[in-house]
């Protein structure tokens, strides 16, 4: 039977959260026991006390199945946001003192090119010398896993879905092309049609699906017919114009940031050349989340020359 709202609150070990939280996203107690350095029968004595405390079922587990229930899916939610909250409850208690200091991770999308966004964090520097900042590249649902989470300040990635517990703020649009490598038998080759990348072998990224932030891409390579097999893939732009230049395959690449290597003849740029693919980059951050001063800073200072900003110039191409 589930305990009352005010027993739970009073009796349930918040550990016990952590504990469960690490044992969903380990999917088995062994795992789980060796990221949280406990031995098995811990963490499934822990979870057995947690599904007492709740009257519920929270996974189930048979041989060779490991799957939250209906109330386990709930509660993870539940708990990833309270876990987030109490590992930076030493903000909320953080002594105030009269220079600005404390450190702000942003997670950004790889090979984000915005002249915006470098007067941003130049004009935070200058104002709060004090504060420390560290970048986190990651896939942009890994960016967004890690906001809900509260394990980064804010994030710049792309969007694919909203999520209702988050903000966003459109940073700057970009567009895509299709490229290849000097080695490539269709580089620097002029009045190319589409239907000569017919069959040809794809490079890209790991977003570049249907289903994801690239569906636009996506679809520009469908039309152009490109191998529907990618051979290589990567969440990092760095690295899927590494094996683009290497001549693994066509690929897509922002225009604006290629545009030094196309003018270098790093790369050439294949049909189709008319209404490339638009992707816009957002700012995305937690309303829930307590930031501490130099997090509160940074972000105010880059929504701030967003909003002065015309849109207009704030699309790249």
């Amino acid at each position: 039977m589930t305990s009352s709202p005010k027993k739970l609150a009073r009796d349930l070990d918040w550990n016990l959260l952590r504990t469960f939280v690490v044992l969903a996203d380990a999917g088995s107690i062994t795992r789980a026991a060796e990221e949280l350095g406990l031995q098995q029968p811990s963490v499934s004595s822990a979870l057995k006390r947690l599904e007492g405390h709740l009257g519920r079922q929270l996974i189930d587990r048979k041989p060779g199945r490991f799957a939250l229930t209906e109330a386990g899916r709930l509660l993870y939610d539940e708990a990833v946001d309270i876990t987030g909250a109490i590992l930076r409850i030493a903000t909320a208690i953080r002594e105030v003192q009269q220079e600005v200091q404390g450190h702000v991770t942003i997670a950004i999308a790889s090979h984000v090119v915005c002249p915006l966004l470098n007067e941003a964090l130049g004009e935070f520097h200058t104002r709060h010398p004090a504060a420390t900042l560290s970048i986190d590249v990651s896939a942009s649902r890994e960016a967004l896993e890690k906001l809900l989470s509260r394990r980064v300040s804010f994030a710049i990635c792309l969007v694919k879905d909203r999520n209702p517990k988050l903000e966003y703020r459109r940073l700057f649009r970009e567009f895509f092309g299709l490229f290849c490598g000097p080695s490539h038998p269709l580089f620097g080759r002029k009045g190319l049609a589409t239907t000569e990348l017919v069959g040809q072998p794809a490079v890209s990224f790991v977003t570049d699906k249907m289903t994801d932030a690239l569906r636009p891409v996506t679809l520009m390579r469908a039309a152009a017919g490109l191998e529907d097999r990618v051979i290589g893939s990567s969440a990092n732009l760095e690295e899927v114009r590494r094996m683009i230049v290497a001549g693994l395959g066509i690929g897509p690449l922002p225009l604006h940031v290629v545009r030094e290597d196309v003018a270098m003849g790093r790369l050439s740029r294949l049909p189709p050349y008319d209404d490339p693919p638009a992707i816009d980059v957002h700012v995305v951050w937690n309303p829930r989340a307590r930031l501490n001063r130099a997090e509160a800073s940074l972000l105010k200072g880059l929504l701030d020359k967003i909003d002065a900003t015309p849109e207009a110039d704030r699309i790249y191409t």
